[in-house]
């Protein structure tokens, strides 16, 4: 803002008279705005005798193009019919008003690589020359143009940013979840849930029908490595039946293509050492990795793998994976990408990328390269977590401590709230995308394509599968039988498969 001084009233007083069509000597001259023919009724942009004026102009012609740019799809008409032509660009036009009363308009009227005329040349040229306008080229004018309107682009383009960037934090994964069974190219599955609830009551009977005639392999998933107790019980259980069971000593936080290279290697040892076939169980990530290791390697591995059973893997990609590291999402507000980064590979020596493979983007790409093969037996589980308040109490015991007494060790539990953390995070994913989950992950993007799927109605969250609770009901199926009674149904499924295949062959 600038002070009027008794300089700018005279000129003031100049501009009214040159509209009036009179000279300060009273000759008739050419109105300022609207009152010449063709392309010679131009208007001032610049006042060069005064830089406050000057300056001010400089700014309303930078906001005037600005929000014209904005407007563009409008037309713009100031002035009478001459003006410029009746000109349809507004960045082109900028009308003003100045002195006390605010009436005394100041036009300004730009047309790159124009001449241009100023209200004071008007005035004095006409007293001395009435013919002849006084005009002069203003190189400044043109740049003053560009300027504005590629501060006018600049402005567009940022607030187009923050539109996209807003749309894409309210919108989230609700794009991404549930895309597999969208895809009409993936195949349809099948549902065993009553075929499986049989199967765990016989169990509940000590009824057991898994076969030592194969090795079992059990695949851990995220952060395995520092779950002392993770997939302990249920190896313990099976080894207590006579079976061959082992967990795959694999680094958990590292990419899925490289633990998919060390479960390969992990299945061909076994098939050397026992010369049996293996079913795979994998839990969270650990079925990725496994899933992985066989869409990689089936070539070699097809004759050394009786099946495989997914149970609570974010097969199709994880909500809670993709609203962390994705760009735009409300893991960028709070730094949680960066949060992720240090906890991973500072704290845990692991690899971000362990994470990233979990996104939707990550998933789509490997499933589109690296399906799983057709004829391979497979079974998918999963389940829903309770939000009720009753699971704040629920202890997950999750590893052991060993305290010297005396002359032996006393071993004191280590438990964690792991239940009332899935419940929260079960309760944000159903608020904000109204969809269904462990906790981690969401019912329908662990339903394999393809598969068998079991869908309980039992609420059981994502850490209930491998580690036990201390407050487990005792006329329910625990961790490990509900592993034996996947496993069986996987069996099931393959020996349907066989039997399909030899007919088909006959």
């Amino acid at each position: 803002m600038f002070r009027f001084d008794p300089t700018f009233l005279k000129l003031q007083k100049l501009i009214r008279m040159g509209e009036a069509g009179q000279s300060r000597d009273g000759v008739s001259v050419t109105p300022l705005v609207g009152g010449g023919t063709g392309d010679n009724a131009v208007a001032p942009q610049v006042f060069n005798s005064l830089p406050a004026l000057n300056e001010a102009a400089s700014y309303i012609t930078q906001a005037t193009s600005y929000l014209g740019s904005c407007f563009s799809d409008y037309s713009v008409e100031y002035g009478g019919k001459d003006s410029c032509n009746s000109i349809s660009h507004p960045h082109e036009l900028i009308r003003s008003t100045s002195g006390v009363d605010g009436n005394s308009p100041v036009s300004v009227c730009i047309s790159p690589g124009e001449r241009f005329s100023t209200s004071s040349e008007a005035s004095t040229s006409a007293a001395n020359s009435p013919s002849r306008e006084s005009t002069e080229t203003l190189p400044q004018a043109t740049n003053a143009i560009v300027t504005s309107n590629r501060l006018g682009f600049n402005g567009i383009s940022m607030f187009q940013g923050l539109i996209e960037r807003a749309r894409r934090t309210v919108r989230g994964s609700a794009d991404d979840i549930g895309w597999l069974q969208r895809d009409p190219e993936m195949p349809p599955v099948e549902d065993g849930t009553e075929r499986f609830n049989k199967i765990l009551e016989d169990i509940g009977h000590g009824v057991h029908r898994l076969p030592n005639t194969v090795v079992y392999l059990l695949v851990p998933g995220l952060f395995s490595n520092h779950g002392p107790l993770y997939f302990v019980d249920t190896k313990t259980k099976f080894s207590k039946m006579g079976l061959a069971c082992h967990i795959a000593k694999i680094h958990s936080e590292s990419s899925v293509e490289k633990n998919a290279r060390e479960i390969k290697e992990y299945i061909e040892e076994l098939c050397w050492g026992s010369n049996k076939r293996v079913l795979l169980l994998g839990h969270s990530k650990g079925g990725i990795d496994a899933a992985a290791a066989l869409s990689l390697y089936w070539p070699d591995l097809k004759d050394k793998v009786a099946g495989l059973v997914l149970a609570q893997s974010p097969y199709g990609g994880s909500p809670i994976a993709t609203d962390i590291l994705r760009e735009g999402q409300l893991g960028d507000y709070v730094n949680l990408r960066k949060m992720m980064e240090i906890l991973i590979s500072k704290v845990i020596k692991g690899d971000i990328q362990a994470l990233e493979d979990l996104t939707y983007e990550r998933r789509k790409e490997f499933l589109k390269n690296h399906p799983l093969p057709r004829e391979l037996p497979t079974v998918s589980f999963r389940t829903e977590a309770s939000i009720s308040p009753a699971v704040l109490s629920t202890l997950s015991h999750v590893a052991h401590a060993e305290l010297p007494l005396t002359n032996q060790a006393a071993k004191l539990p280590v438990v964690m709230p792991l239940g009332a953390a899935m419940a929260a995070c079960a309760q944000l994913l159903q608020v904000r995308y109204g969809e269904k989950s462990d906790g981690l992950v969401t019912c329908c993007d662990a339903e394999v394509p393809g598969s068998v799927v079991v869908r309980p109605k039992r609420k059981l969250d994502h850490a209930w599968m491998v580690y036990s609770s201390l407050n487990e009901v005792a006329l329910e199926a625990d961790a490990a039988q509900v592993c034996e009674a996947l496993l069986t149904l996987l069996v099931q499924v393959e020996e349907e498969k066989q039997q399909k295949l030899a007919t088909k062959n006959d």
